[in-house]
């Protein structure tokens, strides 16, 4: 089954916008090393607005609350928004703090470190939550991350829950003390990597069956349904009614940089169109698969016929 039309259910984003600064390196450096990129991008990025972005470029409409500052980093992220088809109109600009920046290295082989300065995305509060409980209608689709203020987040997961919309939330970075247990019940689904299933299970997942047992973790703990992505390894989804895996797409990574975001925006867009869990994990995968192949955040999530063509030609 493949997404058809716009999203039969809203699909909103309520998390953080920030300007990427990535360089491509041979390989990282060690403590001390100066190295030169190969080259270098400024682009739009932020969990937030990557899973925006990436919900858009499949051809759903998407409503993007969050902050930037008031600076022209804000005009730029404001002008990349739009020409991704994601209306600005939901972000606040705040005179008093920076837009976020997130300062990304990738190595040849894909793989990439982050540092981000939060900004304006760390004063996300409660006028925002205000500004988007009018939006929710019972049904709806919201994806927030864990780049906003922690109170902000479970303020604005219990909003959601009280206005009977749906919550995906990726767990991503996860918090030092991890998350607490509201936000397990709260969370229709949680969407970690190998990483952030560590950090909130303590089981680091390699394969199907250490998948399968964290899962099984993440809902003792409270959580309905989980989909734990083992990055080149494949994707494992779980509810009440049992688990699935999906195995991987084969294509050819050289950035891994917004996949999780790319396929975040998928898994929203293919339940918010009818699609049952497993076929909706199958169509997020291939969506975080095609994001690797180009350099780039949000300007890596691949289009509708792009996906369906990876689909079509890869039958799970």
């Amino acid at each position: 089954m493949f997404v058809t039309g716009s999203n039969k259910s809203p699909i909103f984003v309520f998390g953080s916008v920030n300007i990427d600064v990535s360089a491509r390196l041979n390989h990282f450096p060690v403590p001390g090393e100066t190295l030169h990129a190969r080259d270098a991008g400024l682009g739009l990025g932020g969990k937030g607005a990557n899973q925006a972005v990436a919900a858009a470029r499949l051809g759903a409409d998407v409503g993007l609350v969050g902050r930037t500052g008031d600076d022209p980093l804000a005009d730029f992220a404001a002008a990349a928004l739009r020409r991704h088809g994601v209306a600005p109109d939901g972000l606040y600009r705040s005179a008093a703090d920076l837009t976020g920046l997130a300062m990304i290295c990738t190595d040849s082989g894909g793989e990439n470190t982050i540092v981000v300065v939060g900004g304006a995305n760390m004063t996300i509060d409660a006028t925002d939550i205000a500004r988007l409980s009018p939006l929710l209608t019972p049904g709806a689709i919201v994806l927030m991350q864990c780049e906003i203020p922690m109170d902000t987040l479970r303020a604005a997961a219990r909003a959601i829950a009280q206005a009977g919309a749906r919550l995906i939330l990726d767990p991503a970075p996860v918090p030092e003390d991890g998350l607490d247990a509201e936000l397990f019940a709260l969370a229709e689904l949680m969407t970690p990597n190998e990483t952030e299933t560590e950090r909130l299970t303590g089981l680091r997942p390699h394969d199907t069956d250490s998948a399968r047992r964290a899962a099984d973790t993440l809902h003792r703990l409270g959580l309905r349904r989980a989909i734990v992505k083992l990055g080149a390894r494949g994707v494992l989804y779980s509810d009440a009614s049992g688990h699935g895996f999906v195995p991987p797409f084969a294509v050819t990574p050289i950035d891994s940089t917004a996949a999780g975001d790319c396929f975040n925006g998928g898994l929203a867009v293919a339940l918010s169109s009818g699609m049952d869990l497993a076929g909706a994990t199958r169509y997020a995968a291939a969506c975080g698969a095609l994001a690797t192949t180009r350099k780039g955040a949000a300007e890596a999530a691949p289009t509708r016929p792009e996906v369906e063509h990876l689909l079509a030609t890869q039958p799970g």
